[in-house]
C-alpha cells in the first residue's frame, strides 16, 4: 500500500483573502501544514494549487507542489486532477491547508485505519466536545456516528438534539480525510445533492449517494483558519508553547 498526501491550497477565499500565505511565527500557513504533514508515514506529499505565488513559496522551501486548474470547485475535485498524475498510491490523505497544528499522528491513524480494513473507501476523524459553546456553535461541524464509527449524519446543528442531556455524546468533525484512490475518482464525478447543498458540507455528497465514511476518534484538537482572529489565535498558540517548525 503507498499513501500520498495532498494538500489543496487556493489562493482566494471567501473570509480571509491569501490566509495560506499569511505569516505564522516567521514561516507561512502553508509551510507549517506541510512540514508537520511531512512528519507522518505517507510514501509521498504534495500541495495541489492553481496560484504561482503559493507555488513558488513552497518551492522556495524545498516542498513538493503542481498547479492545477483554476476551475475547480472544491477540494476533491483539485485532488482527482492530483490523481491523475500520481497513479501509482492506492490511497489518498485529503490534508487541509488551513490548519497548520496538523498533528502528524492525525494522519497516521488515517493510514493505519485503510491498512487494518482495506476495504474502506473514506475515512475521516472526529474530536469530542465538551463545553456548550462548542456544541452549540455553527462554525463547528458536528458528526454521528452507528455503533461501527461509521458516519450517520454531519451538521452545522447540534446533533444530537439534547432531549436528554449528555455532553459526551457530541463530536467535532476534524476535515482530515482518507480515500483509496479509485474512491476519489468517483467521488469528484458525483453531482451535487441536496443536503450537501443545505449545510454546504461536501462529505454529505457522499452518504447521499449510499457510501460510508469511516470516523475515528482523535485526542487531538487543532485550529482552523478561516478568519484574522483565528489566525492570532494560532499564532499565540504557538509562540506561548514555543512549538518550532523545524
Amino acid at each position: 500500500m503507498k499513501f500520498l498526501g495532498v494538500i489543496p491550497a487556493r489562493y482566494k477565499s471567501t473570509r480571509l483573502e491569501k490566509k495560506i500565505l499569511s505569516d505564522i511565527c516567521g514561516y507561512s500557513m502553508i509551510e507549517w501544514v506541510y512540514k508537520r504533514a511531512k512528519k507522518s508515514k505517507l510514501d509521498s506529499l504534495v500541495v495541489a494549487t492553481d496560484s504561482r505565488e503559493i507555488y513558488d513559496k513552497v518551492k522556495s522551501f524545498g516542498g513538493e507542489v503542481i498547479l492545477t486548474s483554476e476551475e475547480h470547485p472544491n477540494g476533491t475535485s483539485r485532488i482527482a486532477e492530483v490523481c491523475q498524475h500520481y497513479v501509482d498510491y492506492d490511497y489518498i490523505i485529503n490534508i487541509q491547508g488551513d490548519e497548520p497544528l496538523i498533528e502528524p499522528d492525525m494522519i497516521n491513524s488515517l493510514i493505519n485505519s485503510f491498512i487494518a480494513e482495506p476495504e474502506i473507501k473514506m475515512a475521516t476523524l472526529k474530536h469530542r466536545l465538551r463545553k456548550e459553546e462548542d456544541i452549540k456553535n455553527p462554525n463547528f461541524v458536528k458528526v454521528v456516528t452507528d455503533k461501527n464509527d461509521y458516519a450517520l449524519y454531519f451538521s452545522r446543528s447540534v446533533i444530537p438534539y439534547p432531549r436528554v442531556e449528555n455532553k459526551g455524546m457530541y463530536f467535532k468533525h476534524v476535515g482530515v480525510y482518507g480515500y483509496s484512490r479509485e474512491f476519489v475518482l468517483e467521488y469528484s464525478k458525483m453531482e451535487s445533492t441536496p443536503l450537501e447543498s443545505s449545510e454546504v458540507l461536501e462529505q454529505l455528497r457522499v452518504l447521499e449517494n449510499g457510501y460510508k465514511i469511516k470516523v475515528l476518534e482523535t485526542e487531538h484538537e487543532i485550529i482552523g483558519v478561516d478568519t484574522e482572529e483565528e489566525l492570532k489565535k494560532v499564532r499565540e498558540y504557538i509562540a506561548k508553547r514555543g512549538i518550532e517548525l523545524e
